[in-house]
């Protein structure tokens, strides 16, 4: 397929039965016992199979993003190695030798793939397809896991958004729909974002793997994006929750005991808990600040600290052990000698999502930021002066950003040890 070019380009995509005997032929080789525990796995979440309202929907979407990440896979970006002149005939195909970050083109580029009865657009897929590299994320795993080898999956959301979310299949993929003033704002801040990621490349921001839109037929745009998701691998997480550091709609109902539903509880659930870290606490309050001191300067607030737990296995407790089953893991970027200072990094477990976990004396830690798109702009200043009069004396979200990095990081302090 030919690379797309600057700016908004369409082009007729591979047929969807194309992605979908690529992708069953990988699932028939799955053997049953992979299956079975694939299954169970999935506890507490639900297949959007034929009959499910978004049925048709999502299978849009794994076609789509099939045919997306086929560009990419024949186009790849390079990430390391010294910076060398781009030069090349096709416009926007990045020559092997090719080296560095993302271009301003990279990040304006919009690819619109033609399907029967939908059309996929593509927004800034070069840049995100350089993130995707950095990572060490092969784009034949992330078409595998997002093409139409098996149904997404569902789970019941505490979320007061009307957004949908889904998990891939094999649940290491996150996807959210997102309002148009979202989007624009994700994108506009997309640069600053890949450099915070160079800069602190142990960030806890959540890592963002795609910005696309759908239309069907002659319909409206719908846009949504696509993360890793912060709780993967999913096996043996016992709690989960999303924190704001307030209080007013920060209640969840938990769970009947024994129920199989996946719940994300909130603020107000997390009384009386603390997060045992011992070394690792000094780490995640010095990125805390980092992180929430670069969402501050983008004017942004209402994201969340999503976190779960795990119990440790008794073989991978004690400080003996992290020695022993611990590897430092080299994130891919470009940092500057006088930036060594701020790298903050830190010993990864050797473990899938590895930047997303943490491990405390007795507990694995799921850490990330999330939902990083909301601008304290001329709405958001409005919900701050009517909450103020609804819900005098008591916390809320909607504050100015300054005062909400201060006040999330102030909630991490107090809850950790």
């Amino acid at each position: 397929m030919a690379a797309p070019s600057p700016g908004p380009r369409e082009v007729l995509a591979p047929s969807p039965e194309a992605g979908c005997r690529a992708a069953t032929s990988t699932s028939v080789r799955r053997g049953l016992l992979w299956r079975l525990r694939d299954k169970q796995a999935r506890l507490g979440l639900f297949e959007i199979g034929p009959g499910h309202e978004l049925h048709q929907l999502t299978c849009m979407m794994q076609a789509g993003l099939w045919a997306a990440t086929q560009v990419s896979m024949d186009h790849p970006p390079t990430v390391s190695g010294p910076s060398v002149p781009c030069t090349s005939s096709v416009p926007r195909a990045r020559p092997r030798g090719c080296q560095g970050p993302p271009t301003e083109e990279d990040f304006s580029e919009v690819l619109t793939q033609v399907h029967e009865g939908f059309e996929l657009g593509t927004l800034a897929g070069p840049a995100f397809a350089w993130l995707r590299h950095s990572l060490g994320l092969a784009e034949e795993d992330y078409q595998a896991a997002l093409g139409p080898g098996g149904p997404y999956l569902q789970f019941l959301s505490t979320s007061k958004s009307k957004a949908s979310f889904f998990l891939s299949h094999d649940q290491r993929f996150f996807l959210k729909t997102q309002r148009r003033r979202e989007v624009r704002a994700l994108l506009a801040h997309l640069p600053r974002y890949v450099q915070h990621l160079q800069r602190h490349p142990h960030s806890l921001l959540a890592r963002l793997l795609g910005v696309h839109s759908l239309r069907v037929a002659q319909g409206k745009k719908e846009f949504f994006i696509i993360m890793l998701s912060v709780f993967y691998p999913a096996g043996r997480i016992s709690e989960r929750y999303d924190i704001k550091g307030c209080e007013v709609s920060r209640w969840v109902e938990p769970a009947p005991e024994g129920s199989p539903l996946v719940l994300v509880l909130k603020d107000l659930n997390f009384q009386g808990k603390t997060i045992d870290l011992g070394p690792q606490r000094s780490w995640l309050l010095h990125q805390m600040e980092l992180d929430t001191a670069f969402l501050r300067e983008l004017n942004v607030l209402d994201y969340s600290l999503l976190m779960a737990f795990q119990r440790l296995h008794e073989d991978e407790r004690g400080p003996g052990n992290s020695l022993i089953f611990r590897t430092v893991r080299s994130v891919r970027g470009v940092q500057s000698p006088e930036e060594t200072g701020s790298q903050n990094r830190r010993l990864l477990p050797d473990s899938p999502n590895a930047l997303h976990i943490l491990d405390g004396p007795e507990q694995r830690y799921f850490l990330g930021l999330v939902d990083l798109a909301t601008v304290y702009g001329l709405r958001k200043r409005l919900e701050h002066l009517w909450k103020t009069l609804r819900y005098p004396g008591r916390t809320f979200s909607t504050v100015s950003p300054a005062r909400y990095a201060r006040r999330l990081c102030q909630w991490v302090e107090a809850h950790t040890a």
